[in-house]
């Protein structure tokens, strides 16, 4: 029997109450990695020495989904419309994301995650899309999160492309940040109407390295072009 790849999901915070508080992960991140042939662990966020500690345990990276990102990291003040951030997930997730690309690990960034990943390599974010885009789309759906909401344009010269088959595809939307400048070493594979960066792809790549804006593992069990995406991404972390 073949070894399965662990694939290590970075987790965001959440507090029920003042006994129940700390790590969390949608649980359509595991299921879906699961579903996909990779087993889940979930990283805990402490600081940036433990984080890598954890990383000879892993195939493969999701960034996860979650808080805002703390602008002090991308040089700005905070917005009014700022929500809650986590610095110490912050600065775990961005030495995560300088050794995989270092080390050749294969990363799935998404949604937070694809903005922390911007940050890591020197971009900047948008803090707040309703009032700091003209005339933006909704991206923070009123739906379920496991229905498509608006279409995004792809590069067809993208690993992305390559993956859905298409120039053009359906999304769900839940964020209210995004990428503003970016990074050097990030392309736009993928973006809305509102000119909002949708898709990145890292320009030097060496393995699966590829962070989007939506929310794929929560379509992925009823929509065949999301789950190719964890699919593409656990056969690289196979490889690894």
């Amino acid at each position: 029997m073949s070894k399965k790849p662990i694939i290590g999901i970075t987790g965001a915070y959440v507090k029920h109450n003042d006994n129940m508080e700390g790590v969390y992960v949608h649980h359509d991140y595991h299921k879906c990695v699961a579903s996909n042939g990779g087993i889940p662990i979930i990283l805990p966020y402490i600081n940036p020495e433990i984080a890598l500690e954890t990383l000879p345990l892993c195939d493969g990276i999701i960034l996860s989904g979650g808080e805002d990102v703390d602008p002090k990291l991308f040089g700005q003040d905070p917005h009014l419309q700022l929500g809650p951030t986590t610095p110490e997930r912050d600065l775990a997730e961005i030495a995560l994301v300088k050794y995989a690309l270092e080390n050749n690990i294969p990363l799935f960034a998404i949604c937070r995650g694809v903005q922390i990943l911007n940050v890591a390599l020197g971009g900047t974010l948008i803090q707040d899309i309703p009032s700091q885009v003209k005339e933006p789309i909704q991206h923070s759906q009123q739906i379920d999160r496991s229905q498509d909401t608006h279409w995004v344009t792809i590069s067809r010269d993208s690993k992305l492309f390559e993956i859905v088959g298409s120039d053009r595809v359906r999304v769900n939307s839940l964020h209210h940040q995004a990428i503003d400048r970016v990074a050097n070493d990030l392309r736009v594979v993928a973006q809305s109407s509102d000119g909002i960066v949708e898709a990145v792809e890292y320009i030097h790549p060496t393995t699966f390295t590829v962070g989007v804006q939506w929310h794929p593992e929560s379509m992925a069990s009823t929509n065949p072009t999301m789950n190719d995406m964890f699919k593409e991404f656990i056969k690289s972390s196979t490889n690894v």
